[in-house]
């Protein structure tokens, strides 16, 4: 059985509530409040995984989201099973499962262990230097990296939770609930802001709401009973919002932050049934606290990696909150007053303590005056040289420091212990300020970086901003947020602190040994098994930044991100090249600050639910008539209409004799439609197209082609002017979103002085096209009071209609080549406007089509569509359009690019029409075009984009793109296929009525 290792009891969870869990298949017993780190510490158990490279024993080290070693996998081998999971973050639950990841077979035997007595041929870099020779034992070598490669195990079944996004506004966010982000709750509150105070703890309070100790006190009281009243106050306020289990991830521009917020993690899996897991919380703010506190440093000794050696901080809190003494025998290793706190605390509490080991030689502190008070024993200007024990510690050896801190003098001493807490100072939590933008300073009196420029309105608070002691906390910040908040006072005009806490501390940033660095395993990453050695050695083969040390390293690449090793790595590198720490800046720190889950990233868009299905408003008459959909954008497109069993080609080749021979029906409702209003909405249009749209008449309707700034085709479509300032625009239906984004993008960046508005309504109206040469009779039918001849209503001019009571917009526009008319109508009207044409062209034998025959019937008048006969890479003159590029405008979109050396070169891939030897042979979309087969390499002058067989012409057609293509009419090319090559001839790309007469039949 494991012993218990329970202390005094803890307010903080809750022993009545006795919790079953299982470690490693192991079943162990916590209370309600555990997270699985202190329960598995109760329980006596430090060995919970393997490091990365070397699989070397590692324990739990520290009781926050920094924790480089206790990640474990959860509930594996079930649909909820999740890796790299921080012990020191789960709280326990009943049924709740984890392992130790990283090993085989086991944690306490692991094969992978025997990477540690070859670590002296593994250093830093190894790999780039051993798998590049040979070249053909790569494919072994792959093998075994995936196979070494990651630490858990990713799930392989769908996640059954729920998860959700939620966007908040507030004018004041605060990160961070200790005592800096109560007081700044308190103060926005009290003074009228919306607030919002978010903390990934479940409680709030820091660090303080625990610090039960004589020594701290704020108007006489001790100092967790002072902040407990401030909390029990806070949570009354109704403008104030509370979120605990609620981890900042991001901190984007322009106060945009993102945030986690777990909801039922902590409940046991039969309880969490048709709840939401995870909420992604999406937050605007006007102005941002930043209260995130600071992280205490390890010391960088020899063998400084073992099970039992954990932060002093930690070891406080584990006894403190927890009421879990971390080791029976007990010492600690400082450079600093905070091991000081820690070993009263531990006193008050029964815990024994061994020794204090400091390397500070003299100093003047009240925390070590009590101590000493109590018989612990101190050993002053001392170091740890090295630790005893592989699968938990059980002896260090220490020895006298040198004036100058750079050797180690004396005889050594052996102390036994199984717990080692080590302290070596604080390191401002600054992540989240830079991934704002903001730039750091560096303090060389007590080598931090602090917050210096502010690239929003935001301010850090408390030990995130340098201000480590109570009073420096409490002094400073009701200045602060006076001027930030701009506010006349606040709640804290007069405020008495009682701090014993002496600032001075021995920075070493890599304390000496007895050994030969050489010999020494001095941890700075422990994760990654990244070393001092490791980093001198980078030093060696002429590394210097900081961000290359860290790649060849991999010091600070692990899951903690280095928030424990940065700094010494800073510090090493700073020391052994002779440069200073605030020159060499430090790695960049990136988002999320603690992990994120993919399913909180994609909340509710998942299955069916992964992205938006948009339908027509005549999309059930489609189904009901046994259309068969495509995905064009996130539209569910009419492909083709299949009768008795027919194939698509069939089906096509019917549909498309039937527009041509008679009349056709098309839902273009998923067509893009933009409504552009404004004094300067006819300059606006000159500006975004190729060709000119002043003179365009009020009635009428023009072709228009847009560009990139690159001058390549990026959208096209028909625009129609309403009235004097009114027009309305019709985009490609993949383009809508895309398109209309640019057009704002220009009128707010590059036009604001354009008195132009637009709007989508794409979904407003609903399209509906008649083609054919009976598509005058059909639509006359519908609308008897019109006048449908040429001279009143001419191709290319619209009409404002009524069909019955319903207002419409009647287009004679075509994309077919036939006489063609659009009506476009208002959505909720539209089903019912599409069966009134059906019924109006039974006569006519109306036939529905689908996408699938709108590209055989606009091929074959050699019309393009954006996005398959061009790429990206496409000008106007390379699709045999010139005559859409205004020659008299002064500027538009891409103007300039179309006169570059490369786009005006001769041999640029351009438009034509392939016609195959065989008519009856369809080429394939995307095949490859040749001049000679027998030519070495053989050189590609292009491919197919689009090709079809055509009833209408009895044979086959194709639209290519080809080098030179203009000048090649008549000329004989080859398209090699798989098991044969196809001859084909280049030809016009207007196959069909290249004088326009059926548009006008």
């Amino acid at each position: 059985m494991s012993k218990n290792l329970r202390t005094k009891t803890s307010k903080f969870i809750d022993e009545t509530t006795r919790i079953s869990f299982r470690f490693d298949g192991k079943k162990y017993f916590g209370f309600r409040g555990d997270t699985l780190a202190s329960a598995l510490l109760a329980n006596n158990i430090h060995l919970v995984g393997r490091s990365f490279k070397y699989h070397r024993p590692r324990g739990i080290m520290t009781a926050g989201s920094e924790e480089p070693n206790a990640i474990v996998q959860l509930n594996n081998n079930s649909s909820r099973t999740e890796p790299n999971v921080r012990a020191t973050e789960i709280e326990i639950y009943e049924g709740l499962e984890a392992s130790s990841q990283n090993c085989w077979p086991s944690v306490k035997f692991d094969i992978g262990g025997i990477n540690n007595f070859l670590s002296p041929i593994l250093p830093a870099g190894f790999y780039y230097k051993t798998f590049m020779w040979p070249a053909s034992f790569w494919e072994k070598y792959e093998y075994f990296i995936r196979k070494s490669a990651g630490l858990g195990k990713s799930p392989t079944k769908p996640d059954p939770d729920i998860y959700e996004h939620k966007y908040i506004h507030c004018d004041v966010l605060i990160i961070g609930a200790g005592i800096s982000g109560v007081m700044a709750a308190k103060i926005a509150a009290k003074n009228g802001f919306k607030t919002l105070l978010v903390d990934e703890k479940s409680y709030l309070g820091g660090s303080t709401i625990y610090q039960n100790s004589e020594n701290f006190k704020i108007n006489n009281q001790v100092s967790n009973s002072w902040l407990e009243k401030e909390i029990n106050e806070i949570k009354k306020f109704k403008n104030l919002e509370i979120k605990t289990r609620t981890s900042v991830a991001a901190f984007h521009g322009y106060n945009y932050l993102l945030a986690r917020e777990n909801l039922t993690d902590h409940l046991p899996l039969d309880q969490r049934k048709d709840k939401t897991r995870q909420r992604l919380l999406k937050i605007r703010a006007k102005k941002v606290i930043t209260a995130t506190g600071s992280l205490e440093r390890p010391l960088i000794f020899d063998n400084n990696d073992r099970p039992g050696i954990l932060l002093s901080s930690a070891i406080k809190t584990y006894a403190n909150l927890y009421g879990v003494a971390c080791g029976e025998k007990n010492v600690l290793f400082t450079n600093n007053d905070s091991a000081y706190e820690t070993a009263i605390s531990l006193y008050q509490k029964g815990i024994n303590i061994e020794a204090i080991i400091d390397n500070r030689e003299e100093v003047d502190s009240k925390l070590i005056k009590e101590t000493e008070k109590n018989n612990i024993k101190v050993y002053k200007g001392y170091t740890v040289v090295n630790t005893s024990g592989y699968k938990r510690i059980n002896k260090i050896s220490i020895m006298q420091l040198s004036k100058d801190g750079q050797k180690v003098t004396g005889n050594k001493i052996f102390i036994e212990c199984d717990c080692l807490g080590v302290s070596g100072g604080w390191t401002p939590a600054v992540h989240l300020f830079t991934q704002s933008g903001g730039k750091l300073k560096f303090r060389d009196e007590d080598q931090v970086f602090i917050p210096k420029t502010y690239p929003s309105d935001q301010i850090s608070i408390g030990s995130c901003n340098g201000d480590f002691t109570l009073d420096e906390i409490l002094s400073s910040i009701p200045n602060k947020l006076k001027v930030f908040l701009n506010i006349k006072h606040t709640v804290y005009e007069n405020i008495e602190v009682q701090s014993p806490f002496n600032k001075s501390k021995r920075n070493i940033w890599l304390l000496p040994s007895d050994k030969n660095i050489g010999k020494t395993k001095s941890f700075v990453d422990y994760q990654n098994d990244a070393t001092a050695k490791d980093i001198k050695l980078a030093l060696r083969e002429g590394f210097r930044s900081i961000e290359h040390v860290k790649r060849y390293t991999t010091t600070g690449m692990g899951t903690d991100q280095g928030k424990l090793g940065n700094m010494h790595a800073l510090g090493i590198i700073s020391e052994t090249a002779g440069s200073k720490m605030g020159e060499l800046g430090t790695t960049t720190f990136r988002p999320p600050y603690t992990p994120l889950t993919f399913g909180t990233i994609v909340g509710r868009n998942v299955g069916e639910y992964f992205d938006v299905f948009r339908k027509t408003p005549i999309h059930e008459w489609h189904v009901k008539n046994n259309a068969k959909f495509e995905n064009v954008g996130q539209w569910k497109r009419s492909w083709y209409y299949p009768k008795n069993g027919e194939s698509m080609h069939d089906a096509v080749q019917r549909e498309s004799k039937a527009a041509r021979d008679s009349a056709g029906i098309l839902d273009a409702s998923t067509l893009g439609k933009i409504d552009i209003q404004g004094t300067d909405a006819s300059e606006f249009l000159n500006r975004v197209y190729t060709n000119s749209w002043s003179k365009l008449s009020i009635g009428k309707c023009r072709y228009g082609l847009m560009l990139n700034e690159d001058g390549m085709v990026y959208d096209d479509g028909v625009t129609t002017r309403l009235s004097e300032n009114h027009y309305i625009m019709t985009t490609t239906t993949g383009g809508a979103a895309t398109v209309l984004g640019k057009l704002e993008d220009y009128l707010q960046t590059e036009w604001p002085e354009l008195d132009v508005y637009l709007t989508s309504v794409t979904d407003h109206y609903a399209t509906i096209s008649v083609c054919g040469p009976n598509s005058r009779k059909i639509v006359s039918k519908i609308i008897p009071d019109l006048d449908f001849s040429d001279e009143s209503f001419p191709h290319m001019s619209f009409k404002n209609v009524k069909i019955g009571k319903i207002k419409c917009r009647l287009m004679r526009i075509s994309f077919t080549g036939e006489l063609s008319y659009e009506i476009n109508v208002q959505a909720n009207y539209s089903k019912s406007l599409w069966e009134r044409c059906m019924e109006a062209g039974k006569e006519f034998n109306i036939t529905p089509y689908g996408t699938e025959t709108m590209h055989l019937l606009r091929a074959e008048k050699g019309f393009i569509i954006v996005g398959q006969d061009t790429d990206a890479t496409m000008t106007p003159i390379d699709l045999q359009m010139d005559w859409i590029v205004s020659k008299k405008k002064y500027d538009f979109i891409g103007k300039r690019s179309l006169y570059r050396s490369d786009t005006i070169k001769e041999d640029r891939k351009q438009l034509v029409g392939l016609l195959t030897e065989n008519p009856e042979e369809i080429l394939e979309e995307g095949a490859q075009i040749i001049a000679d087969i027998n030519k070495s390499p053989i050189e590609m002058l292009g491919h197919v984009t689009s090709s079809y067989y055509s009833p209408n012409l009895k044979k086959s057609i194709a639209l290519g793109v080809v080098r030179g293509g203009k000048n090649m009419m008549g000329q004989k090319l080859i398209i090699p296929m798989e098991n044969k090559q196809i001859n084909v001839t280049v030809a016009d790309p207007v196959f069909l009525d290249k004088e326009n007469k059926r548009l006008n039949a």
